[in-house]
């Protein structure tokens, strides 16, 4: 091997992955992602729940930090897709996507807050980063 050459550091050689975070911090990540859940009870809750939790706790929680700008990038993706779909009702195929837009938005919500609660990392798989 080269001496200019460097292995890449694996995330378990790297030593801030090492710190565990507290359950308090998977349990406010975690509801980072499930209150994501409060646009089905009032207009853009999917939005502005996650983001008073993530404006809360960013500076004191790096976890929530995290998962709080990867679920407001993932709800702001979703805020475009129905607005696509809604769009997309002048020609009827949004009363198809619109369902299944909803359907995927709910799964991917529910398996973010299962990883997150488990301790383990997750990365919604096509989300805009908007948010860093």
């Amino acid at each position: 091997m080269d001496e200019q050459e460097k292995k890449p550091i694996k995330q378990e050689d790297d030593p801030s992955s090492s710190i565990v975070p507290s359950t308090e911090e998977r349990n406010w990540a975690m509801a980072c992602h499930l209150s994501a859940f409060a646009g089905l009870l009032f207009p853009f809750g999917f939005i502005i729940a996650p983001l008073i939790i993530w404006l809360l706790k960013k500076d004191t929680m790096p976890l929530v930090a995290k998962h709080g700008a990867e679920s407001l990038n993932f709800q702001i993706t979703f805020l475009f897709i129905y607005i696509i779909c809604t769009v997309l009702f002048i020609v009827f195929i949004g009363i198809i996507l619109l369902p299944i837009a909803m359907l995927v938005h709910g799964i991917f919500i529910f398996i973010a807050s299962v990883k997150v609660s488990n301790g383990e990392d997750y990365q919604y798989p096509f989300a805009i980063r908007i948010i860093n």
